[in-house]
């Protein structure tokens, strides 16, 4: 596991990355590495109701869908918070199913509590949360024949959560795209000048093999501030 402590945005953040160690099966490792983040978010005087974004790594789609399992159960009640996961062999190291990375946030006011805000009916991921003065969007994706049918769709969506949450692209921060290795980071880019406007002070890329579902060819992440 690897901790790394940050100031951004005025705030404290924790970042955790780590992979598993070999289990029976990927819910177990799930289990056990969350089991092994809390410890270290103790040592610093957090837990997992501080989480503010988790991102699960599977090595196929069965060890991606029996960690997301996992991780819905652990981070629920206080500890929800804005998700994504992929499907990534290359992304590891070890022999694991499954590897996490987990941010946790230390506000800067006692007492702060985030704000959820669910899709509509709720589903696994969140839509967005508002935690300090700071939003963070669950990776959005969806699935369309062609990456610029799905941004066309991905996009107006962003949009809206930044507006429901009061702040907008100009406030964005950070933009992460997960793209399928079968597509062009060339078009990627093309596509989003299209959409998006407002300058971006980091924008993020990484390759992946999966997602959730068949499909799909991009997931993006957003963290912005009010």
């Amino acid at each position: 596991m690897r901790s790394r402590i940050f100031t951004w945005l005025g705030r404290e953040f924790v970042e955790l990355n780590g992979e598993a160690k070999s289990a029976a099966n990927a819910g177990i490792e799930t289990q056990q590495l969350f089991h092994t983040f809390n410890r270290e978010l103790s040592s610093h005087g957090l837990s997992l109701d501080h989480t503010v974004r988790s991102r699960l790594w599977g090595r196929d789609r069965q060890s991606r869908d029996l960690g997301s399992v996992e991780r819905v159960k652990i981070l629920s009640g206080k500890a929800r918070s804005a998700s994504s996961s992929y499907i990534a062999p290359a992304h590891f190291d070890s022999s694991a199913s499954v590897a996490l990375d987990l941010i946790a946030m230390r506000p800067t006011m006692a007492g702060a509590q985030k704000h959820i805000v669910e899709y509509e009916p709720p589903i696994a991921p969140i839509r967005f949360l508002v935690y300090d003065s700071v939003v963070v969007l669950s990776g959005v994706t969806t699935v369309l024949p062609t990456l610029a049918e799905q941004f066309d769709n991905i996009f107006p969506r962003i949009t809206g959560s930044l507006a429901d949450a009061k702040t907008a692209w100009e406030k964005v921060v950070r933009v992460s795209f997960y793209l399928h290795r079968s597509q062009s980071l060339d078009h990627l880019k093309a596509l989003f000048s299209r959409h998006v406007s407002a300058k971006i002070p980091q924008l993020e890329y990484c390759f992946v093999d999966g997602y959730s579902s068949e499909g799909k060819f991009c997931e993006v992440e957003v963290t912005a501030t009010l």
